[in-house]
C-alpha cells in the first residue's frame, strides 16, 4: 500500500512537472510552426471574448455573461451541471464572473505569448468544457464548435507549441530573445500607429476608444483612445529599441509600462470611464505585450538550434 501510494505521488509531481515544463520538445520546423499557429488563434479567440466580461454585475437575464451561463439551466446540456449553475453560479455572479474573467485574461495572454502552454492548454479544455456544458444545447448554437474548442486545446497540451515565437522557447533556451522581442516590438509599433490614426479625430481621453479589430470577424485587441494608442506606440517603441540594442533596461521600461496600462484598464472597466479608453481585451493585450518584454529583458539571447 505504502508502495502504491508513494508511486502514485511520484507520478503526479511528474505530471505536474511535465504540465509547467516549457513544451518545446524537439519536432520538425513545419510541425512546430503549425502549432504555434493553432495556439495564436486560440489566444486571439480568447481575447475577443475578454471584452464582454464587465464587472461587476457581469449582466443580466438580457445580456452579458449571466445571461449565457443562464442557458445551463433554461436549455440543460447535463442536468447535475445545470444543478450547479442555478444553485451556486447565477446567484454569485459577482464573483463567478471575476474567475471567469481571469481565467480567460490568462488563457489569451499565455497562448498569445506561448508562456506556459501546456497549463494554458489545460485550462482552456476545462474552460472549454464548461462553457460546452452552458450553452451547446441553447437556441442557434452549434454543439460541435465547443468539441472543436476541446479538440483544439489538447492537440496543444500535447505538442510543441512553445517551440516558436513564444516565451516557452525562451525558458528552455532554444528561442532567440532578440528576434522575439524585434517581432512583437514591430508588431505593437504597427498596431499603436494604426490606433493613433483611427483616434486621431476623437476626445483624446474618449471613453470609448477606436477599436482594433479585423472587419466583423471576431479578431480584436482591443480598443484605445488617442492617448491609449500613444502608450501601445510607446511601449512597442521601448521593446522594439530594447530588442535591437539588447537593452534590457529598455525591455523592462517596455514591460513596466504594459503592466500599469493593463492594471488600470483592470480597474477601471465596468467602473469608471477607462483613461486609455480600453476593454478588458485592451487590457489582456497590454499584459501580453508586458509578459514578452519582462521575459525578453531576463532571457540571455541566443539563435535557436537547427532543426
Amino acid at each position: 500500500m505504502q508502495a502504491s501510494m508513494s508511486g502514485a505521488a511520484t507520478s503526479g509531481v511528474a505530471a505536474v512537472r511535465w504540465l509547467f515544463a516549457p513544451a518545446t520538445d524537439q519536432v520538425p520546423r513545419g510541425q512546430a510552426g503549425g502549432a504555434a499557429f493553432l495556439r495564436v488563434l486560440l489566444g486571439l479567440m480568447w481575447l475577443h471574448n475578454v471584452a464582454w466580461k464587465v464587472p461587476p454585475d457581469f449582466g443580466d437575464a438580457d445580456g452579458g455573461l449571466y445571461k449565457w451561463a443562464a442557458f445551463a439551466v433554461s436549455h440543460p446540456v447535463f442536468p447535475p451541471y445545470s444543478w450547479v449553475v442555478e444553485k451556486a453560479v447565477l446567484p454569485g455572479i459577482e464573483v463567478f464572473g471575476w474567475g471567469v474573467l481571469i481565467a480567460e485574461s490568462a488563457l489569451a495572454v499565455l497562448l498569445l505569448t506561448g508562456a506556459w502552454v501546456r497549463v494554458a492548454a489545460a485550462l482552456g479544455v476545462g474552460m472549454s468544457l464548461s462553457i460546452g456544458l452552458s450553452v451547446a444545447a441553447a437556441p442557434h448554437e452549434w454543439p460541435w464548435a465547443y468539441w472543436l474548442m476541446i479538440g483544439a486545446h489538447v492537440a496543444i497540451l500535447f505538442s510543441s507549441a512553445g517551440r516558436a515565437f513564444a516565451v516557452d522557447a525562451l525558458r528552455s533556451g532554444v528561442g532567440s530573445a532578440r528576434r522575439l522581442g524585434r517581432t512583437w516590438g514591430a508588431i505593437v509599433v504597427v498596431l499603436g500607429g494604426v490606433a493613433v490614426l483611427g483616434s486621431a479625430g476623437d476626445d483624446a481621453l474618449a471613453a470609448r476608444g477606436h477599436d482594433m479589430k479585423a472587419w466583423d470577424l471576431m479578431i480584436s485587441v482591443g480598443r484605445y483612445n488617442l492617448v491609449g494608442s500613444l502608450v501601445l506606440v510607446l511601449i512597442g517603441v521601448l521593446l522594439l529599441a530594447g530588442a535591437l540594442s539588447r537593452s534590457a533596461l529598455l525591455c523592462r521600461a517596455a514591460a513596466a509600462v504594459g503592466a500599469l496600462a493593463a492594471l488600470s484598464l483592470f480597474a477601471q472597466v465596468g467602473f469608471t470611464d477607462p483613461l486609455l479608453g480600453g476593454t478588458g481585451t485592451s487590457a489582456a493585450f497590454l499584459l501580453s505585450v508586458a509578459l514578452v518584454a519582462a521575459t525578453v529583458a531576463s532571457a540571455p539571447d541566443q539563435a535557436p538550434p537547427r532543426e
